[in-house]
């Protein structure tokens, strides 16, 4: 099967329809895998009510999802490069939309736990896929680095809008809607994308190496859980257990990936200067995103008083930043070394983070949107070019490989963000309320639940207070971003890296 397209003779083809049709198809799915990350936070009282989970399995139903997404990327990323990436993505989407009609209609909690769980499989199986089959689609340049744009920005996207699509549905209907919605996107992609998607797989011979594929598991599944838990909880012997033990797990990965003949993941490619200089970037950006999240959305409701559906809505605002930085970016690329502009792309977001360290209790809400604004833009702006940078770096027999370890990055620089950034601001919240009643000095949603009048507001300060230095930490994480593109980047380009190799078609 072959890639439909219109080209000149001199240079890469381009695509054509047919080939953005593809893309079109492939990102509505892309939507709900991200969307599902955060889909649960307002089902999880509607779910509490029916189910009756105990407070460990309430977290495991939120949890479990995110966790075998994040510890099979790589494993799915790899097979795809094997047996097929439209194969897996078809694969991934039926385990998608099947899982899904099963989670809505769970009738006990360690069910709907074992289904997140299928749905994280069937996610991790879609994800990487879908932007290795962006590597073979778009071998033009200009074109490949709008489809990446674009992927992005809905990856980007899904996760704040999980929110706000979750409480829109469950206005009108039962929590098990917020499953459902995943169908139709699903039997899409299905139906087309036989008919749309070319087959691209590396000719690869030998058996998959499952061995590999658990070491991967078992490294990213305790690195990342036990990074949360302490995001949580604060220290304790089983997380940083857990940490230790994925860390050492992953150094026996890392060796084997030398020594055998066909490795999950080219070791050599993590050297290449545009491979692991976006690698490294966008594991940043992502700390810098996440950590930081959690403090807005508090802000917001906490300390504004607004609903969860109103402050959900109101977190989508930043994506006027994105709509208008992004593609400015793009245009600056043409003309300017990509690191250059990735770098001023990080240094308007650590703009937009300082910004928010100026924010207090009483501030306007444009201020704090402003902001958050100029943050979400620089820093997609940047991503999308690193995405770009990284994927024309690996060889197209291995863009799903590739592509896995970029997504894994991500994750691992998110929960990394939760946990140190998330501590910062734990430890100041704590400082500043010294002297309160316990449930007043551990979080601002205890000291909303039981305080009032003015040892409300002092939490309210002491909170902002804690958000004003996350975003300090964001924003140095973003300074640091900067550098390293321009360090490490510099002088390289998509053209420079194979961007321009035929796409393996069977």
């Amino acid at each position: 099967m072959t890639t439909e397209s219109t080209g000149h003779s001199a240079g890469p083809p381009t695509a054509g329809r047919r080939e953005w049709t593809a893309l079109a198809v492939l990102m509505l799915p892309l939507l709900l895998v991200s969307m599902d990350v955060s889909i649960l936070y307002f089902a999880i009282p509607s779910i509490s009510q029916d189910l009756e989970p105990s407070a460990t399995q309430q977290l495991w139903i939120l949890d479990m999802y995110g966790f075998v997404l994040a510890g099979l990327l790589i494993t799915m990323g790899a097979l795809g490069d094997r047996v097929g990436r439209r194969r897996m993505v078809l694969g991934g989407a039926a385990l998608f939309g099947a899982a899904s009609v099963v989670a809505a209609y769970a009738h006990s909690a360690e069910m709907l736990i074992a289904v997140r769980a299928l749905l994280g499989v069937g996610g991790a199986a879609l994800m990487p896929s879908t932007l290795a089959i962006i590597r073979n689609l778009f071998l033009d340049e200009k074109q490949r680095g709008r489809a990446i744009a674009l992927w992005t920005g809905v990856m980007t996207t899904g996760i704040s809008l999980g929110p706000v699509v979750s409480g829109l549905l469950l206005a009108h209907f039962w929590w098990g809607s917020v499953f459902l919605v995943n169908l139709p996107a699903m039997a899409l992609l299905l139906i087309l994308g036989p008919l749309l998607l070319p087959e691209f797989r590396a000719p690869v011979r030998g058996t998959f190496d499952l061995f590999s594929a658990a070491l991967s598991l078992a490294t990213l599944l305790p690195v990342i859980y036990g990074i949360k838990e302490l995001a949580a909880h604060g220290y304790a012997p089983l997380p940083a257990l857990s940490v230790t033990a994925g860390l050492a797990v992953g150094v026996v990965f890392v060796l084997r990936q030398q020594r055998v003949e066909h490795p999950m993941i080219d070791l050599s490619l993590l050297r290449h200067r545009a491979f692991g200089g976006s690698l490294l970037a966008n594991l940043l950006a992502m700390f810098a995103t996440v950590g930081f999240a959690v403090f807005l959305s508090q802000y917001l409701q906490s300390v504004l008083g607004m609903s969860a559906l109103r402050a959900a809505l109101w977190s989508l605002a930043p994506m006027a930043g994105v709509a208008v930085l992004a593609p400015t970016a793009a245009l600056a690329a043409k003309r300017f070394d990509r690191a250059y502009v990735m770098g001023a792309g990080f240094a308007v977001s650590a703009c937009g983070f300082l910004w928010l360290s100026r924010v207090h209790s009483g501030s306007a809400l444009w201020v704090t949107v402003a902001g958050a604004a100029v943050y979400a833009g620089g820093l997609v702006a940047a991503m999308t070019l690193a995405n770009e940078l990284a994927l024309g770096a690996a060889p197209p027999e291995r863009a799903g490989s590739a592509a896995a370890v970029l997504e894994s990055g991500q994750e691992l620089g998110g929960a990394l963000g939760m946990a140190i950034l998330g501590s910062v601001g734990a430890a100041v919240y704590r400082a500043d309320m010294a002297g309160a009643p316990d449930a007043v000095r551990e979080t601002l949603g205890g000291a909303t639940a039981v305080a009032h009048g003015e040892l409300l507001a002092s939490a309210h300060h002491a909170f902002v207070h804690a958000l004003d230095c996350a975003a300090i930490g964001a924003a140095v994480a973003m300074a640091g971003a900067a550098v390293l593109s321009v360090v490490l980047l510099r002088g390289t380009s998509p053209a420079a890296v194979r961007a321009t190799e035929p796409a393996l078609l069977v």
